[in-house]
């Protein structure tokens, strides 16, 4: 209780045009609960199930408007933990990307895979530093938001097994796909943004999400 309360009042100090604001953390009759704002829209995960792999253009803004929310909250020692589809919405009408769930991931990773799905789910998204154990910083969600792109543009996942074990081994052990040999359509400047993010190396990434949206920018 203490630690949903803690991580939700965390959240709830992030104020970022694409981040979805959490209004109020409390408790009530014994109900621990948090207040955020209602997104007209959908989620990435939908996006992408319903219309398949993005634009160029559409998936580097989305990008670089994800990677804009997510250095903003590292500067002030928030480490997203679960960036992947799902935690992504896309407002009706302005197309705007809001990134949901800052901090909260934290209570994921403590629960069991057996009792819940949503930790299996995740396993697509995890940097080589999560699964090890690792103390993680901003460059395991630039790896996270790497695999969303990479999702994003070509429609498939980089590691993609049937089970969530051999994911988890491939992350770690296994050089992924570089973005253009899965989808060749894909621009080269945005293809190689995408592939460095997905390096094993935390030195190799981009070394702060700021710096992803910049390239991104560019």
């Amino acid at each position: 209780r203490d630690r949903f309360l803690r991580e939700a009042r965390t959240a709830a100090k992030l104020s970022h045009p694409n981040i979805v604001p959490v209004y109020r953390a409390d408790e009530k009759d014994g109900v621990v609960f948090f207040v955020m704002r209602h997104v007209d829209g959908e989620s990435l995960a939908e996006r992408l199930a319903s219309h398949g792999a993005m634009a160029p253009l559409d998936a580097a803004r989305m990008l670089q408007q994800v990677a804009l929310a997510l250095d903003y909250a590292h500067a002030r020692g928030v480490i997203h933990r679960d960036v992947k589809p799902e935690n992504i919405l896309l407002e009706r009408g302005t197309n705007s990307a809001v990134v949901t769930d800052f901090g909260i991931a934290r209570l994921m990773e403590a629960a069991p895979a057996t009792a819940t799905g949503q930790v299996l789910g995740t396993v697509h998204y995890m940097s080589p530093e999560q699964v090890l154990g690792e103390r993680v910083d901003g460059r395991s969600d630039v790896y996270s938001l790497g695999v969303v792109g990479f999702k994003a543009v070509t429609g498939q996942l980089p590691f993609d097994s049937r089970s969530a074990t051999a994911v988890l081994v491939e992350h770690v052990t296994k050089e992924p796909p570089r973005v253009r040999s899965v989808g060749p359509g894909v621009p080269e400047a945005l293809a190689g943004i995408i592939d460095r993010c997905l390096a094993k190396d935390r030195g190799a990434r981009y070394q702060s999400a700021g710096e992803l949206a910049a390239a991104l920018d560019d």
